[in-house]
């Protein structure tokens, strides 16, 4: 029996071609001499959804769907047969009730093999052996990256290692007097040092300026695990079983590397964004903004204006935990991550940034902003006439759809619309007003 080894491409196709011919586990488990449990595992984890109907009939998983004597649920609908046929009823009707079939809850818990696939009208699962490979490589590659400490492990590090490398203390002399309590490699600590997850840096070390620079450093992910779960196509499925929850896209906008940065928040249906100045970008700053916006517009306001969040990769957004729950443990929104490389996923705040970049440049830093000038220049950007809006503002937007005074809450305010500047001169400052 094979132990400690990955399943292959070619394993994964037997394995759908026997659930197909509804091959029990312990047959597919001898077929690739294989632990039954392995077999369970792969099923279960990477199986993946499909709400679709059967042959002339539309996808409906209500309980009463056979029963149901219910006509024209749907405003000014014209057809006269009933609504469990068209399927559309199961989102406006008081007395859906959700039926799953029995098959998902135990072995082979997919529908592959089922004879009755071509009248069911429930929601169905499927094993497929090409999106499982995809998959199991993704989750691999993602389970390689980053680091293996929780944020509060890195602080705890911080204020050992810090206050010694400030004194000149070399990591070497450093680990050698406290490696009980330091806990982790030599080599990692340097690591953490390189990605800026410590007060110290890197040309704090005795040594540091003697080397050049690596021309390639990769962020490091907090948590190696955060894109379970939560990918693109994860988000698709979310969207489309609640499609009348608002999604807000977050980003990062960066003067220069290693200078304060930009958190963007974006609510795209109102196309209004909301920018918070930072001093670095880690995930501890993230987290900060959103715990204080949840204080400042409390619970039940903060969980209606952003439910769901789609982030890019980046390592500031890699703790989505202490991003989705609050310090009491609950939950307040769900985040999710675009595709790796795939900035048209958040179209809509890439170019509300293009408006930014009129007002500062990139490339220029932001170490001499204040947070009331970012604030200014969101609040033109904000009152900037958008055409994708018939013309109205997303400040008018924002609050047309979430109430007057929800802007303000973001230190945003309405501009006249002959005093909107979207030029560096609005934040010019001492010589560059001069310029």
């Amino acid at each position: 029996m094979k132990k400690h080894t990955h399943l292959s491409l070619d394993e994964r196709i037997t394995i759908a071609q026997l659930l197909k011919d509804c091959s029990p586990f312990k047959a597919i488990a001898r077929e690739l001499g294989r632990d039954p449990s392995t077999i369970s595992k792969e099923v279960r984890g990477h199986r993946v959804p499909k709400k679709s109907g059967a042959l002339g009939k539309a996808f409906n998983n209500c309980a009463h769907r056979f029963g149901c004597d219910c006509r024209r649920l749907c405003t000014g609908c014209k057809n006269n047969r009933y609504c469990w046929t068209c399927g559309k009823c199961i989102s406006i009707c008081p007395d859906y009730k959700e039926q799953k079939c029995s098959r998902l809850s135990s072995p082979p818990y997919v529908c592959n093999g089922c004879q009755n696939l071509n009248s069911c009208t429930l929601e169905k699962w499927f094993y497929r052996a090409q999106s499982a490979q995809e998959e199991y490589k993704s989750l691999l590659s993602e389970a390689r990256e980053g680091i293996s400490l929780s944020e509060d492990e890195i602080r705890h590090l911080d204020s050992i290692i810090s206050p010694l490398i400030l004194k000149g203390q070399s990591l070497n002399h450093i680990f050698q007097n406290h490696g009980d309590s330091i806990m982790v490699s030599e080599s990692t600590l340097y690591r953490l040092i390189n990605d800026n997850l410590f007060t110290a840096r890197n040309l704090d070390l005795p040594r540091r300026v003697r080397f050049s620079k690596r021309k390639c450093r990769k962020n490091r992910k907090i948590d190696k695990q955060c894109r379970t779960g939560r990918t693109y196509l994860d988000y698709q499925v979310y969207i489309q079983e609640h499609p009348d929850l608002p999604v807000t896209q977050i980003d990062s906008v960066e003067g220069v590397k290693g200078g304060k940065v930009l958190l963007t928040i974006h609510f795209v249906q109102a196309e209004f964004m909301a920018a918070f100045l930072r001093d670095t970008n880690d995930s501890q700053s993230v987290i900060d903004i959103f715990n204080r916006l949840y204080l400042e517009l409390r619970s039940d306001i903060f969980i209606s204006l952003m439910p769901v969040l789609l982030a890019d990769n980046g390592s500031e957004f890699s703790n989505p935990s202490r991003i989705e729950f609050d310090t009491q443990g609950n939950q307040r929104t769900h985040l999710f991550y675009c595709d790796p490389a795939s900035p048209g996923q958040k179209g809509s705040a890439e170019r509300n940034h293009e408006l930014i970049r009129l007002v500062i440049p990139k490339g220029k830093p932001l170490d001499s902003y204040t947070q009331d000038d970012i604030s200014l220049m969101m609040s033109h950007i904000n009152s900037y006439c958008r055409p994708s809006l018939g013309n109205k503002t997303p400040y008018d937007m924002m609050c047309f759809l979430y109430g007057k005074g929800i802007p303000e809450r973001f230190g945003i305010h309405k501009i006249a619309p002959d005093d909107v500047t979207l030029r560096p001169s609005l934040l010019a400052k001492g010589d560059d007003k001069d310029e």
